[in-house]
């Protein structure tokens, strides 16, 4: 996390499935490893908050648990944030992004996607994802 101008900027990787209990980690199972998580950035009140969150914030869950995902969502709302890759595309088919970038609300915001696949394969498993926004 950095902070610039007093705006705080966080970049955080929550955790998934088959994560394992071992640091930085804490709790018993995905659920509860992401609540901690999730908790301890919420508690520093990022203004911008991104990162690979292996959560889809709507629909299918995959990566991470539905109760993580409830959680951080009433943990954006508490910040005043929202995520501008909510309906974001996932690289396998009929799945969202696990990857965000949230914003204040009060806050225009859109989304570029930039898929990682090239004729060589995947750079990466991760798409990128940019999100231009106007401040009022």
């Amino acid at each position: 996390m950095a902070e610039v101008l007093g705006q705080r900027f966080c970049s955080s990787i929550l955790p998934w499935k088959g994560c394992g209990s071992g640091g930085p980690w804490a709790g018993a199972n995905t659920a509860e490893r992401t609540i901690k998580a999730v908790d301890a950035i919420a508690k520093a009140a990022p203004t911008v908050w991104g990162g690979d969150w292996n959560h889809a914030l709507q629909g299918c869950e995959h990566a991470g648990s539905k109760t993580g995902r409830d959680h951080l969502l009433k943990a954006l709302a508490g910040l005043g944030l929202s995520a501008a890759t909510t309906d974001a595309p996932h690289q396998i088919e009929g799945l969202l992004s696990i990857d965000h970038i949230a914003v204040p609300t009060r806050w225009s915001a859109g989304v570029e996607h930039h898929s990682a696949r090239f004729d060589e394969g995947r750079l990466s498993d991760h798409d990128a994802y940019v999100v231009e926004t106007d401040r009022p």
